[in-house]
């Protein structure tokens, strides 16, 4: 697929896999996806496996990523994971503001913003997520939800960090529930976001920005997504738990 921005797809893992079955998880894709040159492959295991799924993935072209991260460096934030721990164990993504984060964390727009800013300042790239609810859908309020994510989460990045930042546009009402957004919803969507980033930045910057769809993706449904303008990628949930699965879903995209 030709495209101006290269694609990247991010397996979420959430709350899953322990260390053993996240390193049968890696081999196996190790070796599906070892030809793959088109797309930036992610995995996203939960913390505790982050130090031995880097070691597996070190000679591959597979990259780490991590869930979460504190918006504060070193000291007494007891639970938390700071930027320089990741850092030792190669990251180079860190999801911020997933929807289940949001949800079930409180996390706002403004404390998503002081993350996005503490993981540009460790050198890392960030993966800002936004969506609406059904409701939100259902009472035509898409644009004004993402309006606010987006101006809210990526609030006080420069241009540069902008460049370096992935946006997921996640639908809440399509994560791990079956329904997927329809390509045109996706695309509307998506181009919506750009047109944000145009006036919170430029439009040069917007066209280099690469935006991922997350929320049901499967096999059967990324190329239709991925073949739409503005769709880069995409953030999977439970089929990246699954060796053919993601693997299908990347070599579907390509």
């Amino acid at each position: 697929m030709n495209k101006e921005r290269k694609l990247i797809i991010a397996g979420n893992w959430k709350m899953n896999k322990t260390v053993a079955e996240g390193l049968d998880l890696v081999h196996g894709l190790k070796l599906e996806l070892a030809s793959v040159k088109e797309v930036d492959i992610v995995v996203c295991p939960p913390f505790t496996a982050l130090s031995e799924v880097s070691k597996a993935i070190l000679d591959s072209n597979l990259r780490l990523g991590a869930q979460n991260m504190s918006e504060n460096g070193l000291g007494a934030y007891t639970g938390e994971i700071a930027a320089g721990m990741l850092k030792e164990f190669s990251v180079r993504y860190v999801i911020l503001g997933h929807s289940e984060r949001r949800q079930y964390q409180k996390e706002s727009d403004a404390l998503i913003a002081k993350k996005a800013a503490s993981v540009h300042a460790a050198a890392l790239k960030p993966i800002v997520c936004v969506g609406e609810t059904l409701a939100e859908r259902e009472s035509n309020q898409t644009e004004q939800v993402l309006d606010t994510q987006v101006r809210g989460s990526l609030c006080g990045l420069t241009r540069e960090q902008m460049v370096e930042t992935v946006v997921a546009y996640e639908p809440v009402w399509a994560i791990g529930t079956g329904k997927t957004a329809t390509t045109q919803q996706a695309q509307d969507a998506h181009a919506f976001i750009r047109s944000l980033l145009a006036k919170m930045f430029d439009e040069s910057i917007a066209k280099k920005v690469r935006i991922q769809y997350g929320g049901s993706v499967k096999p059967s449904n990324s190329r239709e997504l991925m073949s739409q303008p503005d769709v880069d990628g995409a953030l999977v949930g439970g089929a990246a738990l699954e060796v053919r699965s993601f693997a299908d879903i990347i070599k579907n995209s390509i």
